[in-house]
Order: structure tokens, then sequence, then C-alpha cells
């Protein structure tokens, strides 16, 4: 895959927008993820005091919050970025594959927590939901994966707790909330059939990534 240096969230932010979709993380096709198409500066790195610099990391919130994207666990149930243009027809193929959760289902009460709340970080949309026992972190993290794999939840923004002085630290924790309350019911509106939709984002893969076999993309796509 062609591009210019990246070394810039701006920078990103055009990719993003130039070729519609972005793993953050290995994809599985060579040189096609965030972390494989920035500049090494803005890379993971560890120091000897044990503390830790990943400007690409940093950069999510603002690409989300200022790009105008879509960001959530998509891709084979990873993270990664997806632009306004071409989410209609991500959302269209994705919500045919993936049925509405039934009526009284977990998934379903996350969904309407959302839609009554608007947006919550994680632990505290698990509360909401009286995920609150034991063990159940992982349990309620992979309905959310299902939902956001269905496109049925986003991530608005990055929330970080700050230290004594102000200052944002750590991994910070997704704002989630649905793709309608973030911009829109039409945003999920597609004037295609899902079987249209899949076949225009395979012809759009095939442009910028030529090198990639069909097996690869579909991975990813579905």
């Amino acid at each position: 895959m062609k591009h210019a240096e990246i070394y810039n969230p701006l920078l990103l932010m055009e990719l993003i927008q130039q070729i519609g979709f972005l793993p953050l993380l290995d994809s599985g096709i060579f040189g096609y993820s965030a972390e494989e198409v920035v500049s090494e500066d803005c890379r993971y790195v560890t120091f000897s005091d044990g503390g830790w610099d990943w400007p690409l990391w940093k950069w999510k919130g603002p690409i989300v919050s200022e790009g105008g994207c879509m960001y959530g666990k998509f891709f084979a149930n990873k993270a990664g970025f997806i632009s306004r243009e071409w989410w209609p027809d991500f959302c269209n193929y994705r919500r045919n594959r993936y049925p509405m959760p039934e009526e009284g289902s977990i998934e379903e009460t996350i969904l309407l927590t959302l839609r009554e709340q608007g947006s919550l970080i994680t632990r505290e949309l698990r509360a909401a939901c009286g995920f609150t026992g034991p063990k159940m972190r992982s349990r309620f993290d992979s309905y959310v994966t299902r939902l956001q794999m269905s496109c049925r939840i986003v991530t608005e923004n990055f929330v970080y707790p700050r230290d004594k002085r102000g200052r944002e630290y750590g991994w910070g924790w997704s704002l989630l909330t649905t793709p309608e309350l973030l911009y829109g019911k039409d945003i999920c509106t597609c004037p295609r059939t899902p079987e249209e939709s899949l076949e225009r984002m395979l012809s759009h893969f095939r442009g910028f990534l030529p090198d990639a076999s069909e097996s690869q993309i579909l991975k990813l796509l579905k």
C-alpha cells in the first residue's frame, strides 16, 4: 500500500479518508495497519525505567473526535477506523450479517442503556447493565465486541484518568455510543443491497491493496 510518510494525526486522518478502512494493529495483510504506516518514531516504545510512549495510541482520540470517522472493533474483532464515506456500505452489509439483538437479550439491554444515557465509558456501561460480579468483565466485553462488529456500537472518544497535577495517564477508556447518536440516523442508511455494498467494498479494497488475496480482504469485511 503506497502512502506518504505519516508522522502526525492529521496525516493519518487524511489516509483514512483516502482509503476508507484502516485497522489499528496487525490486519493479517502486510503493511496494512495504522501501526505499520506511521513513522518509526510514532510506534510503541518502552523505556528502561518501565515507562512507555506510543504516539499512535494517543492520536486515536483526536482522530475519532475531529477526523469524521468511526472507530471500534470492526475487523475480525480487532479495532480500526472507517471513514464516514464508507460507513453506510459497511454498516449495511454488517447489520445484515448480524441481525438485531433479540428482545430481552443482554445485547439489547446494552443498546437501550446507551440510547438512554447517550454515551458511557466501558466500565460505566458494564455497571449500568448489572455486570458487577467477579469475572464479569471479559464476558461483558465479548457482548460489546459483537455489537461493534454488527456496527451498533462505536467509540465516540477516549477518556483518561488524571494524576494530581492534572496530567492524563494510562491507556484510557473507550467512550461508547451508537453511530446514530454520534452522527444521526442517516449515517446508517444505504441505497444498496447488502450484496451490492459488499461488492462495492471488495472492488475498493482491490484498488488500494492489489497484492492482498480475496480471502484476506473478506476476513476483514466479514
